[in-house]
C-alpha cells in the first residue's frame, strides 16, 4: 500500500516553494498501473506553466529515498489542477467551497444543494426547496462543487 501522507509530507514543501498550494494527493491503480496525482492550487487558479514546473521538481522528489519506499513499483506521475468540479474530502476543502453548490453522495442517495456550512466535523447544504441538511463528514462516501453554467447559476438566485 502507498503511504499518501508521506508523499504529501515530502512534496508540500516543494509545492509551497513554488507558490502553489498542495490541494491533495491520491493515488489509484496497482502493479506498473499505478498513478500518482498530485493536485494543486492557488488563489486565481493554476496554469500549465505552473503544472509543468511543479511536475519537474516533483519527479525527483518522489524517486529520492526514502520516499521511493512510499510508493512502490512503478508508477505514473500526474501533476493537476483540482478542476472545476473539484473533490472535497478534507473540512478544509468544504470551507474553501463555501457558497457554491454541491453534491455528496451518503450512504442510499445523493445531497445536492448550496454549501453554506462547513465546521469541523460536519458540512451543512442548502437544498432546493430552502431546508437545510447537516451531514457528518463520516458520512460523506464521495463529495465535490458541481459547476453550473451561467444562465443554471442565475437561475438558482
Amino acid at each position: 500500500m502507498t503511504d499518501v501522507a508521506a508523499i504529501a509530507d515530502a512534496v508540500a514543501p516543494v509545492v509551497a516553494a513554488l507558490g502553489l498550494e498542495l490541494y491533495d494527493v491520491e493515488v489509484s491503480g496497482t502493479g506498473r498501473g499505478q498513478v500518482v496525482r498530485v493536485l494543486l492550487d492557488r488563489d486565481g487558479g493554476v496554469d500549465l506553466d505552473a503544472l509543468g514546473v511543479a511536475a519537474e521538481r516533483l519527479s525527483p522528489v518522489l524517486d529520492a529515498d526514502p520516499l521511493a519506499r512510499a510508493v512502490r513499483g512503478p508508477y505514473t506521475l500526474e501533476v493537476s489542477s483540482p478542476g472545476l468540479e473539484r473533490p472535497l474530502r478534507r473540512p478544509d476543502h468544504f470551507r474553501r467551497a463555501l457558497g457554491e453548490t454541491v453534491s455528496v453522495k451518503v450512504p442510499g442517495r445523493r445531497v445536492r444543494g448550496v454549501l453554506v456550512d462547513a465546521g469541523d466535523g460536519a458540512c451543512e447544504v442548502e437544498l432546493p426547496d430552502g431546508t437545510r441538511e447537516r451531514i457528518p463528514y463520516t458520512d460523506a462516501i464521495q463529495a465535490r462543487t458541481v459547476f453550473e453554467w451561467g444562465a443554471e447559476k442565475a437561475a438558482r438566485r
